[in-house]
């Protein structure tokens, strides 16, 4: 399919107004600030409640932003990761998101503020999400949750959501009932046709991806790890019921549609929904976008049916 006219006409917008800096070409600070502007707070949406508190973590303090929609509960628990390479991106630029999956699928969500690269290189962001994973198992009863717990993120926070499935797994941790991929980086070899097809020009460019992996995880030989590409794992059997939620014209679609076909062919329920027309990050856009918006909400179906029935 031909790019949503809504993209089309972003994209033209875009390129009336000359050249931009891209995240890579800026320093850290700058890029996170950048990236926050772009996916800023919307105080509009609405949510019953958000409060900020920190958990303990392995390399200290976790920030978190716990959204809890009207009612007595219990509900589901979706512990959140952002995007942003695992470079740039925080509470707020996954704020407007956490607040409509909150009050629409009526969950409780809790966002994760993992330390991020090049401060803290691989593993750090994969232990930050893991112990955030065990801290709100362990307080399912003061968050209201009904015993069922999600893992979700976009992009970087989609890798880190499907690391943690298969890690809860592996070391007996608790059960996740849903495991919801939003465009995830799936694994680090770049050469598949989405790379060469979107690789500039649609948001997320392969040289960004590039200069994320340097940044996050600078030895090439520890990124073949499964803790840094999930779809890399030798064993992907018994993990949770899956969503994977790709997009036409985003450089990550191949690596995200084998990763959910290879959770099908390891006998889990998977779903793959490959979006035509869309790009990487296009949840930024659901709250305008009537494009981004139509799976947005088949999303929130699926974390409705999956964490509160």
């Amino acid at each position: 399919m031909p790019l949503a006219n809504e993209y089309q006409v972003m994209f033209e917008q875009l390129a009336a107004a000359g050249p931009a800096p891209s995240v890579r070409d800026l320093p850290v600070a700058d890029g996170r600030e950048l990236y926050r502007a772009a996916r800023a707070v919307n105080p509009d949406l609405p949510i019953h409640k958000v409060s900020d508190a920190t958990i303990p973590g392995p390399g200290g303090a976790i920030p978190i932003r716990i959204y809890q929609p009207q009612g007595d509960g219990p509900f589901g628990v979706l512990v959140y990761f952002h995007g942003g390479g695992w470079v740039i991106g925080d509470l707020d630029t996954a704020d407007a998101v956490c607040r409509e999956i909150a009050t629409l699928a009526e969950l409780i969500v809790v966002s994760v503020d993992y330390r991020l690269a090049p401060e803290h290189v691989y593993p750090a962001a994969v232990e930050d999400s893991y112990a955030a994973l065990q801290w709100v198992y362990a307080n399912l009863e003061t968050l209201q949750g009904n015993g069922k717990i999600g893992v979700c993120g976009e992009s970087a926070g989609g890798n880190l959501a499907a690391v943690i499935a298969q890690q809860s797994r592996d070391q007996g941790g608790p059960p996740i009932a849903f495991q919801c991929l939003l465009y995830p980086v799936t694994d680090a070899e770049m050469g598949r046709p989405s790379y060469s097809e979107n690789g500039s020009g649609y948001l997320l460019e392969t040289a960004t991806m590039e200069w994320f992996w340097d940044t996050y995880c600078p030895d090439p030989e520890q990124r073949l790890q499964p803790d840094a590409s999930p779809l890399r794992a030798k064993n992907l059997t018994q993990l949770p019921p899956a969503l994977v939620v790709t997009a036409e014209f985003d450089p990550l679609r191949d690596e995200g549609n084998a990763y959910a076909h290879a959770l099908q062919a390891a006998g889990n329920t998977a779903t793959l929904m490959c979006c035509d027309g869309l790009v990487h990050d296009f949840f930024s856009t659901a709250a305008v976008f009537a494009c981004s918006r139509t799976p947005f909400e088949e999303t929130i179906t699926a974390l409705r049916e999956n964490l509160n029935r």
